[in-house]
Order: C-alpha cells, then sequence, then structure tokens
C-alpha cells in the first residue's frame, strides 16, 4: 500500500497492492499498521456506501461541523467517480484550495480526506458504487454543504453535472458559510 501526500497538506492518496492470478486479485484496502507506520492515526467507527445509477450525478460539497467532523477514506468499488476534497479550515494557507483524483473500481485508489475538509464527488459513469469509511458517526444537526460551482473555490469538474440533489443546488457559497466554519487550522 503506497500512501502519498497530495498538494493539500493532509489529503491523500492511496494506491493498494494488488495481487491477481487466473482466479481474479487480492488487495488490502484498509491496514491501520501501514497508516502508523506513514505517521497517519486514525479511528474509523463507521462504513457508509452509496449508488449512483447515471453518469454526471454530483454529491457535495458536505462536511460536518466540530464536534462530529469526520474525516474520510473514499474509494469507488464499481465505475468512476472525479473525488473532491476542499480545505474550510479557518487560518489554512490553502483555505478555499481543493484536490481532485479520479476514483475507480480498476485503478482501486482511495483519497484520504480529513476532518476540516468539505468533500464532493461526481459520477464519470453510469452505475457507480462509493464506499468510505468515516472517523465519526452522522450527526444531522452537524450537517453542512457548500455549493460546488462556488467561484472562489473554483473546482475544476471533468463534466458537467446533470444530476444534483436540491440540497447541492442550493447550498450556500464558502464565504456565506465562513461565519459557522468551527474548524482551526
Amino acid at each position: 500500500m503506497q500512501i502519498e501526500e497530495t498538494r493539500l497538506k493532509g489529503v491523500y492518496v492511496v494506491t493498494p497492492r494488488v495481487f491477481g492470478d487466473e482466479r481474479g486479485w487480492f488487495m488490502e484496502s484498509w491496514s491501520e499498521r501501514k497508516w502508523l507506520e506513514a505517521g497517519l492515526k486514525v479511528t474509523f467507527l463507521q462504513d457508509n456506501q452509496s449508488f449512483s445509477k447515471d453518469k454526471g450525478t454530483l454529491r457535495g460539497l458536505h462536511y460536518q461541523l466540530n464536534p462530529m467532523a469526520q474525516a474520510k477514506l473514499v474509494r469507488a468499488t464499481r465505475g468512476e467517480i472525479f473525488d473532491v476534497a476542499v480545505d474550510i479550515r479557518k487560518g489554512s494557507p490553502q483555505y478555499g484550495q481543493w484536490y481532485g483524483e479520479i476514483l475507480t473500481a480498476a485503478n482501486k485508489k482511495q483519497l484520504f480526506i480529513p476532518r476540516g475538509f468539505a468533500h464532493g464527488f461526481i459520477t464519470l459513469t453510469d452505475d457507480v458504487e462509493v464506499q468510505y469509511k468515516a472517523d465519526n458517526y452522522y450527526a444531522p444537526d452537524c450537517d453542512g454543504n457548500i455549493r460546488y460551482d462556488d467561484p472562489d473555490i473554483a473546482v475544476a469538474w471533468p463534466i458537467k453535472p446533470t444530476i444534483l440533489s436540491d440540497k447541492d443546488k442550493n447550498a450556500p457559497s464558502l464565504k456565506d458559510r465562513s461565519a459557522e466554519l468551527n474548524f482551526v487550522y
């Protein structure tokens, strides 16, 4: 398992080592020992899975406020997504900056998104399943979101979104959310 930090401090791409033969393949998708060796300490408490039937489905940009903020380890187990993390920690030199990675069932890459980051993805194929581990439980009263097309963030989505929830269509900008953000760098 290769764990590499991206240009955003705290966001990591995880590339598993895949062992294949005539039967198929095997890989470790999570190893606490390997994470500790990489200097990362996280305890996951919840696994989540989503299904999106159509290409162009956008989910995000979502986050949870403290004390229920979540770090996530995201992977596509069917189809392809463009997965995005946005730094929303006040005082961070990378505040409002984003990083995106294509995650596919074929490349088996994962994206680690720490607490204090918003997260979202767009499906690049039909019939997509996304699974992720979270280090805190879902708390509706701490749930928040930011516009996927906020010009101050300017995520370069590789395709135009065609399906969004009303919540995501009507999300406020990062500027409009900044007063409530309680993440400190």
